[in-house]
């Protein structure tokens, strides 16, 4: 039976675990976009990338009637607005699955420490295998505006991000090889702008996808995130989903 401590802080401390526990999403969340991986079936031509929000946004709802997982690579980078430079750069795998009306989500980091996330039932659970501890966080509380920010890219629909996000169309730019629509998020819960300004996306519309994020936190720090590799609607074993502890991990709940 593994063992359990109940983690109990002062209400700052607790706000500043939740904030670090959020930071973990990409994603962007973090955090975080989701690719129709390209099949060996002849398609259709797609439409050419929308140059108005509201076209921009109903190809993201077409690509997302589709949408039940996605797995990729990425590059996350952080800024750090008080050195003026790059204050970490970390690279893994991610994994997006809806089951019904659920989102779970799992983050594999392998540079430049290993580490492990799940998002999950209303939980975030990070595992650290250098010092064999597992973290969780109680997210109930805020489970709608997490699942925002989660499925946003990743098989969100463009008018849902209205319920949470005032979207801006900034104009079309290319990324690499593919034309994208780029969108400026701004977060409309007041809970939510104390510590993201805003987010931008990258967005193939065609495909109901973000290539880039980038999220703008109010202390002038930002993380870029970047996504490649991806496949889409593909089996993902539900072990990708679990995190790879023991009976002698440490439990932290918080």
């Amino acid at each position: 039976m593994r063992n359990i401590t109940i983690a109990t802080s002062r209400p700052r401390a607790k706000a500043i675990s939740r904030r670090k526990a959020g930071l973990w999403l990409p994603v962007f969340l973090l955090l975080v976009q989701y690719v129709f991986a390209q099949t060996a079936s002849p398609q259709a031509s797609p439409p050419a990338v929308g140059n108005d929000l509201e076209q921009v946004l109903s190809q993201m709802d077409v690509a997302s009637e589709k949408f039940r997982t996605t797995q990729a690579s990425f590059t996350w980078i952080q800024y750090n607005k008080v050195i003026d430079d790059i204050a970490d750069t970390q690279k893994g795998k991610i994994f997006f699955r809806r089951a019904g009306r659920d989102i779970q989500m799992a983050a594999d980091l392998s540079e430049p420490d290993a580490k492990q996330l799940v998002f999950s039932d209303g939980k975030i659970q990070i595992y650290l295998p250098r010092i064999d501890q597992e973290d969780i966080y109680d997210a109930k509380a805020h489970r709608e505006e997490f699942e925002s920010f989660l499925v946003v890219g990743f098989g969100g629909g463009g008018h849902a991000m209205l319920k949470s996000f005032a979207v801006t169309f900034l104009g079309n730019e290319k990324i690499g090889d593919t034309d994208t629509a780029k969108l400026d998020l701004v977060p409309k819960s007041d809970e939510m702008k104390r510590t993201f300004a805003h987010l931008t996306l990258w967005i193939d519309p065609q495909r109901g996808i973000s290539v880039q994020q980038k999220l703008f936190e109010t202390s002038g720090d930002y993380r870029l995130a970047e996504y490649y590799d991806i496949h889409v609607n593909q089996k993902i074993s539900d072990n990708a989903f679990k995190l790879r502890i023991s009976s002698r991990t440490k439990v932290l709940s918080h």
